[in-house]
C-alpha cells in the first residue's frame, strides 16, 4: 500500500498534484473510472478517475459518492479539480482530491499508477519495454473506453489484448486465437471502408454493428513520425460518448511510443550495431573490431545528425520513428545510433545504391511536419568519424539557435556561418563587447527602447546605401538617416576610418551570435 502522497511522487508531478488529502490516507485498491451521472463502482481504498468529468456539481456528487464509498482518492482534470466546491466536497467527505495535469492520456495514468502501486515503474525504466508492458497498456486502455481492446501492428497481427475478452464477438474470440485478424473478418472491415480511413486518417473511427452479428467498433491508428505502426480496437455495445472516444483517442501516442520502445528491445540485432556504431562514432576503444563486425567499407563516409523539434508527438517516439523508417526502405540500411537527443546515421559519402546522395534525397523529400533538424558532417576516412561526428554536433547547435535555417545542412557548405560563429565564442571570451562606443548605444538601446545598434549594424552592412539599409529595418530612408544623426549625438566615433568600422562590425557580430548561441 502507498500513501496519497507518496503515489503522487512516484508518478510524478508533471502528472499529478495533490490538491487536498486526509492524514493518514493509503491506497489499498484498485483504479476505477467514473461514469458521468452515474453511481460509482468504488471500494475502500481504490482511487476514482473521472474521466468526462467537466461540471462541478458533477464532481461534487462524485467525490460525494466516492466518500461514502470509502475511496481513497478523486482525480480529477482543471479547471474542476481546483472549484472551492469541490475541494470543499472533498473536505467534507475524508477523501483525497488530485489534480491531472492538462494533456495528459487518461490510459497513462491508469497504467503508470498500477505500476506505482506495483512497485514496477523504476524497474520498468531500468529493464527496457517487454511483451508483458504492452499487454498492461491494453488493460489501461481497455479501462479508459471501458471496453476490450486488442492492439494490432499494420498488418493486423494482435501484439497485445486487453482483459474482458469473453464479453466481445465471434470474430474478436478468432482474432484473439489466432492473433490476428481472420481473412473473412479483415474482407468486412475493408468493404466499408475501415482499412481506408486508418491509412488515411489521424482519429477515432466508429464502425456500427454488422449483419452477421459483429459488434460495433472504435478504431484508432497508431502513429508516429507520420508513420502508421498499427492500430488499437475496441469492441463496444454502440456509439460512444465524445469524452470515451476523446479519452481513447489520446491513448495512441502513449501506445505508439511504447510499441516503438518495445520493437526496439526485441530487436536484438539493432542494439548490437547501435552500441557499435556508438564506439565508431566516439573513436573509443574497441572502434577497428566494431568498423569489421559492421563490414564499414574503407571509403569516406559522413555523419548525420537528425534532431526531432519540439511537437505534439514525443521527442523519443519521433527518433525510433525516424529510425525505422532510414534503416527500412533507404539503400543498404544506413548504420544508425542515438546518444542523447540526437539520432545518428553513418553512411558512404559516394556510394551506389544507399549512400549520402540517396539520403539526402530521402530526408527532403520526406513529409514530416515540423521538419527535424538535419546537420551533416564532410567526408572523411574511416579512421577520421569522430570530427565528422563533431562538426554535425556543432551544425546542431546552430540549427537550434535558428540563425541557421537549412532543411538539410552541411557543413562545407555553411563555412561562413562557422566562421561568424566560431568568431563570436572567442570575441565573448576576450571580452570585445565592453570596448569601444557600442556599450553606450547597448545601454541607450535598454532604457529608452531605441534601435540604435539594429541600425549601425545595417548602415556597416550596407554603406552608403540608406534605402537598402533602411529596407532590412523596415524603415523609411528618412527615419533611417535620423537614426544616424542621433547616433552621431551620442557617442564620438570616426565612420570614415575603415578599421573602426571593422571593429564595429566584428563586435555587433559577435553580438548577434553569442545572443543565440
Amino acid at each position: 500500500m502507498l500513501d496519497i502522497r507518496a503515489l503522487v511522487e512516484r508518478v510524478g508531478p508533471a502528472l499529478l498534484r495533490t490538491v487536498f488529502s486526509p492524514e493518514p490516507n493509503t491506497v489499498a485498491g484498485d483504479v476505477v473510472i467514473a461514469e458521468p451521472d452515474q453511481p460509482t463502482t468504488a471500494t475502500g481504498g481504490d482511487l476514482v478517475l473521472g474521466v468526462g468529468i467537466g461540471d462541478v456539481e458533477q464532481a461534487v456528487r462524485l467525490v460525494r459518492d466516492c466518500g461514502e464509498q470509502g475511496a481513497a482518492a478523486v482525480l480529477l482534470k482543471p479547471p474542476v479539480s481546483a472549484e472551492a466546491a469541490v475541494v470543499e466536497a472533498a473536505r467534507g467527505a475524508d477523501v483525497a482530491l488530485v489534480e491531472v495535469r492538462p494533456g495528459t492520456a487518461w490510459a497513462q495514468l491508469v497504467w503508470l499508477i498500477r505500476a506505482a502501486l506495483a512497485g514496477g515503474i523504476r524497474q520498468a525504466e531500468e529493464s527496457g519495454i517487454g511483451v508483458a508492458d504492452l499487454f498492461r497498456l491494453a488493460d489501461a486502455v481497455a479501462d479508459v473506453v471501458d471496453a476490450p481492446v486488442t492492439i494490432e501492428d499494420a498488418h493486423s497481427q494482435v501484439l497485445a489484448y486487453s482483459a474482458r475478452q469473453d464479453l466481445t464477438d465471434p470474430a474478436r474470440v478468432s482474432t484473439i486465437m489466432g492473433r490476428k485478424q481472420p481473412d473473412d473478418v479483415l474482407a468486412k472491415f475493408r468493404a466499408r471502408g475501415t482499412f481506408r480511413q486508418l491509412t488515411k486518417g489521424s482519429s477515432a473511427i466508429f464502425v456500427p454493428a454488422q449483419q452477421d452479428g459483429t459488434l460495433p467498433r472504435l478504431v484508432m491508428p497508431i502513429r508516429m513520425g507520420g508513420e502508421l505502426l498499427g492500430s488499437m480496437w475496441a469492441v463496444v455495445p454502440g456509439p460512444v460518448s465524445e469524452e470515451r472516444a476523446t479519452a481513447f483517442a489520446d491513448t495512441a501516442p502513449l501506445v505508439a511510443l511504447q510499441l516503438l520502445r518495445w520493437r526496439a528491445v526485441a530487436d536484438v540485432q539493432r542494439r548490437r550495431t547501435a552500441e557499435q556504431v556508438r564506439l565508431l562514432l566516439d573513436g573509443s576503444d574497441g572502434w577497428r573490431a566494431a568498423a569489421s563486425e559492421l563490414a564499414v567499407p574503407n571509403e569516406e563516409h559522413r555523419v548525420i545528425a537528425i534532431e526531432m523539434p519540439a511537437s505534439d508527438e514525443p521527442a523519443e517516439g519521433q527518433r525510433l520513428a525516424m529510425w525505422e523508417w532510414i534503416t527500412r526502405g533507404i539503400g543498404r540500411r544506413p548504420l544508425v545510433t542515438e546518444i542523447g537527443t540526437v539520432l545518428y546515421a553513418l553512411v558512404p559519402d559516394k556510394a551506389r545504391g544507399g549512400g549520402w546522395p540517396e539520403l539526402r534525397q530521402a530526408l527532403l523529400s520526406h513529409d514530416l511536419s515540423p521538419r527535424p533538424l538535419v546537420a551533416v558532417g564532410t567526408s572523411v576516412a574511416v579512421t577520421d568519424i569522430p570530427s565528422s561526428r563533431a562538426q554535425a554536433d556543432e551544425l546542431i547547435g546552430m540549427l537550434r539557435t535558428g540563425l541557421v535555417r537549412q532543411p538539410v545542412a552541411v557543413y562545407e557548405d555553411l563555412w561562413h556561418l562557422l566562421v561568424l560563429s566560431r568568431m563570436a565564442g572567442a570575441a565573448t571570451d576576450a571580452g570585445v563587447a565592453a570596448l569601444g562606443p557600442l556599450a553606450v548605444l547597448r545601454e541607450h538601446d535598454r532604457g529608452q527602447g531605441t534601435d540604435y545598434q539594429a541600425t549601425l549594424h545595417a548602415w556597416l552592412r550596407h554603406p552608403g546605401d540608406p534605402r537598402q539599409a533602411g529596407r532590412e529595418l523596415r524603415v523609411h530612408p528618412n527615419t533611417f538617416r535620423y537614426r544616424m544623426k542621433r547616433i552621431g549625438q551620442l557617442v564620438e566615433v570616426d565612420l570614415d576610418d575603415p578599421d573602426v568600422r571593422s571593429a564595429l562590425l566584428v563586435q555587433l557580430l559577435a553580438e548577434r551570435w553569442a545572443q543565440h548561441g
